[in-house]
């Protein structure tokens, strides 16, 4: 029987843990070594990862945890905040357990309420399981004639719609993030959530590891659509996208998918993440529609000492006056207070 040892991480293991996470088929983008500093200058958060070795020194397990910690919010391990994926990667079942088991001893010596594993696949292991939501992926054609020819009539239609009113399509990058924010900034308070600052985009955006791409639709000169794109290898996601309430009846928000399913083909792509949703939901229908289809997320808790399962979303009653409060704000203040709030929810 191997004998594998877990230990903490430091900068001398950055090019093995990444090679590891390369060479991994369960990985993504975000279990790269350099996420923790990302989170880190953003949001000022501690990170603790976690690596497990065999008995020549190779790295055949990891797991990358944030800690977030507030008075509002409490104080909570997560792997990853802020992304859709995260948890742990390993060789075997036995030696992901015992990543979560020593994960789970740290929070304990600190007094964190609990562990939040972002498993695409679950993790063996006995904690809590949570599956209220799916990611939609589609597997996309060779080619932008392809897709549009898979297109049923009415999405067709839908797409031509905000061409017919004039509406264009820009993508890029940096040159477009002050367009981007302003769509997103204003669809964040009408939804009445807190926003993250535009210097979270621009971190990301400057990374020389992640591969983003920004594609606005506008319309009469101005912004109404925007998505902000990363790239995981083969696959496109496009985990942050809006659009301006007074713009919808015009569709740009099908324009915009559109592009980003072309974009995501020009780029080599071979399959396009719509993001997460709750199954039946009107996301989902929604990105239904494009051709994607549901991939079970399986998110899963460490709980110390019987604490019940974190309920920190939207749909929590105990968040709606606040929410109702925050869709009147006006849209400079939402934007100067909001960070401060959303850097402790995950």
């Amino acid at each position: 029987m191997n004998n594998f040892t877990v230990t903490p991480v430091n900068q001398n293991d950055h090019d093995r843990w990444n090679r590891y996470v390369t060479e991994h088929p369960g990985s993504s983008v975000y279990h790269r070594f350099e996420i923790a500093e990302l989170i880190e200058q953003v949001f000022c958060h501690q990170s603790y990862y976690f690596k497990s070795s065999d008995e020549q020194g190779n790295i055949v397990g990891v797991l990358p945890v944030i800690r977030l910690k507030s008075r509002l919010f409490g104080d909570y391990f997560v792997s990853l905040p802020f992304f859709n994926y995260g948890g742990v990667i390993a060789d075997s079942a036995e030696i992901a357990t015992n990543l979560i088991r020593a994960a789970a001893q740290q929070a304990t010596s600190l007094g964190v309420s609990h562990l939040e594993l972002r498993q695409l696949e679950p993790a063996e292991s006995d904690l809590e399981l949570r599956q209220d939501k799916i990611v939609m992926i589609k597997t996309l054609p060779d080619s932008r004639e392809a897709l549009q020819k898979s297109f049923k009539t009415k999405l067709r239609a839908q797409i031509k719609r905000p061409v017919r009113e004039g509406a264009t399509v820009r993508v890029g990058n940096l040159e477009l993030l002050s367009d981007f924010y302003r769509v997103f900034s204003e669809n964040m308070r009408d939804l009445g959530t807190p926003v993250y600052s535009i210097n979270f985009f621009k971190t990301m955006i400057n990374q020389n590891w992640l591969d983003t791409t920004i594609i606005v639709v506008y319309l009469d000169g101005e912004a109404t659509a925007a998505g902000f794109l990363i790239k995981d290898g083969s696959c496109m996601e496009i985990p942050w996208a809006s659009t301006r309430s007074q713009f919808n009846r015009f569709s740009v928000n099908m324009l915009l998918y559109s592009e980003a399913l072309g974009t995501a083909i020009d780029q080599g792509c071979t399959s396009f993440d719509f993001g997460r949703s709750s199954v039946d939901s009107g996301t989902y229908r929604f990105k239904k529609q494009w051709g994607a289809t549901p991939v079970q997320l399986n998110w899963q808790y460490w709980l110390r000492d019987g604490e019940p399962m974190p309920a920190l979303t939207p749909s929590n009653p105990k968040y709606e006056l606040a929410i109702k409060a925050w869709q009147k704000l006006p849209l400079p203040i939402a934007n100067f207070i909001g960070p401060a709030i959303v850097r402790n929810l995950p």
